[in-house]
């Protein structure tokens, strides 16, 4: 058998698990159950060495809030930031997985954007932490060392979809991926977004986790480091071919970005100007 060229990878990657006629079960989906399995085992690591007076049936709540609050701000979020001209002319698709023009054919909801996703989390855990009468910054110290190695994750699953893949390069690690019909070398952003967006950022805000001065500094952290390694790897990812480059210069993605670290020096001043009140 001969060896897979490596720049080829993604091509030979089938991205299911498992096929039975029309019903399938994809990697992608087993890297988000990862993801949060582990973010979910990491907040309960926290909470049983740590000083944090939480129970684990709290996390367990708070995860169902989190996952639904993710799942309808990335779908909305994608529909306002990415492509609202084609879904206020075809609302339907909104909600509905169908192929309406092959006979009702299931094809899955595509487009969904991390920025709304964050803000529909964001939203869901203070509607959250105010029906439980938890004390929301506090919280968000507990849960936000443990979010970015969750995205390593996702972001595997990405490069194993073969989507969200890089612009084109010359570079020797570029490679071909099967969804790009100009089949041109590109750069294996996925990968780049696992690294950074997830283990190092991971690694950043789980090493000064015991470290931070007061509650809301690494929800602040969070928000700027998120935002400049992300804002970073755009310049390597392909931008959405329905948007381009806005202004010629910066994606949908680069902007969100920087309103992204924006929100977190916001968040830094103001909880560091309570907390120095309160001194």
């Amino acid at each position: 058998m001969s060896l897979i060229n490596w720049q080829h990878l993604p091509e030979h990657i089938n991205p299911n698990i498992l096929e039975i006629g029309s019903f399938q079960i994809r990697y992608y989906s087993l890297m988000y159950i990862i993801a949060f399995l582990l973010t979910y085992l990491l907040v309960s690591y926290r909470i049983k060495r740590e000083n944090y007076n939480y129970k684990t049936e709290d996390v367990q709540d708070f995860f169902i809030w989190a996952i639904v609050g993710l799942i309808f701000g990335a779908r909305l979020g994608y529909i306002f930031f990415y492509n609202f001209d084609y879904y206020m002319n075809h609302p339907l698709e909104i909600i509905l997985p169908f192929d309406f023009a092959h006979g009702m054919r299931y094809v899955g909801i595509s487009g969904m954007s991390y920025h709304g996703g964050a803000i529909g989390v964001l939203l869901a855990s203070i509607m959250f932490c105010r029906k439980r009468q938890i004390e929301f910054w506090q919280f968000a110290e507990l849960v936000c060392p443990a979010i970015p190695l969750g995205y390593t994750f996702g972001r595997i699953g990405n490069f194993i979809n073969g989507e969200l893949y890089g612009r084109v390069t010359d570079m020797p690690w570029g490679m071909y991926f099967p969804l790009d019909v100009t089949h041109q070398l590109r750069h294996p952003s996925q990968l780049y977004e696992a690294l950074f967006e997830g283990l190092f950022l991971f690694l950043i805000l789980w090493g000064i986790r015991k470290k931070s001065p007061f509650d809301g500094f690494l929800l602040a952290i969070y928000l700027i480091g998120y935002g400049f390694v992300r804002f970073v790897i755009e310049y390597f990812r392909e931008p959405d071919s329905q948007l381009g480059l806005i202004w010629g210069v910066l994606s949908m993605g680069q902007i969100l970005c920087i309103l992204m670290i924006l929100t977190g020096a916001f968040v830094y001043m103001y909880r560091w100007k309570q907390e120095k009140k309160a001194a």
